[in-house]
C-alpha cells in the first residue's frame, strides 16, 4: 500500500521537514557519488554497527542520515513529506527536530538492546520517521490517508487503521526475527522503538497554542 496524501491541513510552512529532507538527499549524493568504496565506507563509520556501539556512540546520531539505495531513500522521504509538516506544525520546529532527532536514538537503542552483538550497519531514516508516524497515529487518527493498494485501487483509511497495520506488521516480523530468524534484513525493531517513542513522547512537545486536529 502506498501512501498518497493525507487530509490534515497544515497551518505553517514546514521548513524543518523540508531541511531534513534535503539533509538526507544530500548525504546520499554524497554516498553515490564516492563510489561503491567511499559509499561503502561511509555505511561502516557513519552508520550504527551495534557491536562497535560503544566505541561510536555518535552513529546512533549519524546512521538516520544515510540511505541503501533510491528506493530506500525515496520511501522514507516521501513519508516524512506526507506527515511530518502537520507533526512539525503542532509542535514547532525546534521542538519538532528535537522530537525527530530523539526518536531516532531511541530507534537504534531499541535496535541495539535486541541485537547487542550483531555486525551489521543499519542505516536509514526510518526509525525517526516512524517516531513522526507514531505521534501521527496518536494525534490525527481520523485523518484520511488516500493510498494506491496495488494493482489499480485508490482507498481511503483513517490513519489509525493505516499506521496500526503498519506497525502490526513491523511486531509481526520483529517477533520473527527473533524467533524463527526471518525478516533479518530490515532493523524492524528500530522502526517499533521510533514508533513507540513517538506516540509516548509527543505530548512533551506539542504547543499547547496549536490544538490536534482529530
Amino acid at each position: 500500500m502506498i501512501p498518497l496524501r493525507d487530509s490534515t491541513p497544515s497551518l505553517s510552512f514546514p521548513l524543518v521537514t523540508i531541511l531534513i529532507i534535503i539533509a538526507n538527499i544530500y548525504v546520499f549524493y554524497l554516498q553515490i557519488t564516492s563510489g561503491l568504496i567511499g559509499m561503502e565506507e561511509m555505511i561502516y563509520h557513519k552508520g550504527f554497527i551495534p557491536v562497535n556501539f560503544l566505541n561510536n556512540p555518535l552513529s546512533a546520531l549519524t546512521y538516520m542520515f544515510l540511505h541503501g539505495n533510491f528506493a530506500h531513500i525515496l520511501s522514507n522521504m516521501w513519508i516524512l513529506w506526507l506527515l511530518g509538516d502537520n507533526v512539525e506544525d503542532r509542535m514547532g520546529k525546534t521542538r519538532f527536530i528535537i522530537f525527530y532527532l530523539l526518536c531516532g536514538i531511541i530507534a537504534a537503542l531499541t535496535h541495539y538492546y535486541i541485537n547487542p552483538t550483531s555486525p551489521v550497519p543499519v542505516v536509514g531514516a526510518s526509525g525517526a520517521i516512524a517516531g513522526v508516524m507514531g505521534a501521527y497515529f496518536i494525534m490525527f487518527p481520523r485523518a484520511g490517508i488516500l493510498t494506491f493498494v496495488p494493482p489499480f485501487f485508490l482507498l481511503v483509511f483513517p490513519a489509525w487503521l493505516y499506521l496500526g497495520i503498519w506497525i502490526l506488521t513491523q511486531l509481526w516480523c520483529g517477533a520473527g526475527s527473533l524467533m524463527l530468524g526471518t525478516c533479518n534484513s530490515i532493523a524492524f525493531w528500530a522502526h517499533i522503538g521510533g514508533f513507540v517513542s513517538g506516540a509516548i513522547l509527543h505530548p512533551f512537545f506539542v504547543r499547547q497554542e496549536r490544538p490536534y486536529y482529530y
